[in-house]
């Protein structure tokens, strides 16, 4: 069962909970779920367009979004939120526009919120990043995940789990390669993991980036 689900689906009401909190009727639901892509989307592009990010890694932990009748929570939480804290102001109110325009939502607030995660390289997605900047920086890829490892065992996490998939350093042939340290109980549901699945485009065609955190069991 641990190799077949999402880890975070599999544990969603243990030790996950959902990312988008808000309901709907049915029919409406898809809209809803196509408004949600479209939040993230726009808070991802505007950060990748408008800064200066020198290490590749954009730091976006998590987008949490909570609806109400009249009003749209964003929460961002980055694992360097200077990226947005710098002319904070500014900056929130541009993203904030953007949104709106992309939304067209006229009868409904909107509010984004900045929160900082300790140890970002405890965190999958912004790991995943890392790595992606690495590979596309030709570095070898056992030297890439080696050093991600090495990142999030700085984090204080008790397993990790990282696998590359695809024609990696452009053989003719995809294969998949990983590497584990500490353990990563996929099985355990009381086990808290944090999982990603980050793909990235390189010269040699797209590779997929998956890694699995094992934090604490319950």
């Amino acid at each position: 069962m641990g190799q077949k689900i999402n880890p975070l689906g599999f544990r969603l009401g243990t030790t996950q909970d959902h990312h988008a909190i808000w309901f709907s009727q049915p029919k409406n639901y898809s809209e809803g779920l196509q408004e949600d892509q479209k939040i993230r989307d726009c808070i991802k592009n505007y950060i990748q367009k408008n800064m200066k990010i020198s290490s590749g890694v954009e730091g976006v932990a998590c987008i949490q979004i909570q609806k109400r009748i009249d009003l749209i929570q964003v929460t961002i939480y980055m694992g360097f939120p200077k990226l947005l804290i710098e002319g904070r102001t500014r900056r929130i109110e541009e993203l904030q526009l953007n949104i709106q325009k992309e939304l067209n939502c006229v009868n409904r607030k909107l509010n984004i919120a900045i929160t900082r995660i300790p140890n970002p390289y405890g965190n999958p997605n912004i790991l995943a990043e890392f790595i992606a900047g690495q590979l596309k920086n030709r570095v070898s890829f056992r030297k890439a995940m080696k050093k991600a490892i090495e990142l999030t065992e700085q984090a204080d996490t008790k397993g990790i789990q990282v696998q590359i998939a695809g024609r990696i350093d452009g053989k003719e042939i995809a294969r998949v390669e990983w590497i584990r340290e500490g353990r990563v109980p996929l099985q355990t549901i009381r086990a808290k993991i944090d999982y990603c699945s980050y793909p990235v485009r390189t010269i040699y065609g797209v590779l997929g980036i998956k890694i699995w955190i094992f934090r604490e069991e319950e």
